[in-house]
């Protein structure tokens, strides 16, 4: 039997940050749903389908095969045998990922391909609707969230880094827009499972994030 983690959230939570540190403290995989999408999303591109082509994008998802390996303690995402992890952060893949992911039967393709994953592996995976949709019998569900503010405030630091210009009343606009879309979708929106375990990080660190996770994990498995 497989433990399973699934972590839900709006946008800039930390899911991801918080799942890989779990993952890596559990010595579980981290399994990056993102990466899947952007792996389909590179399929469609190599065989020039346009993603306004329903008909076409239905008919090649029962061609593809998506899985994540790590090695060397590196996560590689494979695309039917093909190790394409230096290719999926592309922009034109993310876009074509962004523009795709909304078919239904990409979504279901790629779900199914998640289930199979945490059935025979114990994993870590972070969504809008895992612990709802993609691993309902998950070991232990949570929902990570925090503010608006701060949610923009950790955006805002992050493209300064890197040395892009953005307002912090743009960021928050956009992440209120965004909250709205996944909470709202017609297919999987973003909600808290019931059974999930609420966690706020707008006040806590990311050490006492993943400890509080981990914490809820121990006590769900017991």
């Amino acid at each position: 039997m497989s433990y399973n983690i699934a972590i839900d959230g709006p946008a800039g939570a930390g899911k991801s940050t918080i799942a890989r540190r779990a993952a890596a403290a559990l010595s579980f995989i981290y399994v990056d749903t993102g990466a899947m999408y952007r792996a389909m999303g590179l399929y469609f591109l190599n065989h020039g389908i346009d993603p306004a082509d329903t008909a076409a994008i239905e008919a090649a998802v029962q061609d593809v095969d998506v899985s994540i390996r790590y090695e060397n303690g590196e996560q590689q995402v494979y695309l039917n045998g093909e190790n394409v992890t230096g290719q999926i952060r592309r922009e034109e893949v993310g876009d074509m990922a962004s523009r795709t992911s909304v078919n239904g039967k990409v979504r279901e393709k790629l779900v199914q391909l998640q289930q199979q994953l945490a059935a025979r592996e114990n994993v870590v995976m972070d969504g809008r609707d895992i612990g709802t949709c993609v691993l309902p019998d998950a070991t232990v569900k949570i929902y990570l969230t925090a503010s608006v503010e701060e949610r923009a405030r950790r955006r805002y630091l992050e493209l300064k880094e890197k040395g892009q210009e953005e307002s912090l009343e743009k960021i928050q606009e956009d992440i209120r827009d965004r909250d709205h879309r996944d909470m709202t979708r017609e297919i999987s929106p973003l909600r808290q499972a019931e059974d999930a375990v609420l966690v706020d990080a707008s006040h806590m660190t990311i050490e006492e994030v993943t400890a509080a996770v981990l914490e809820a994990f121990e006590e769900r498995r017991k």
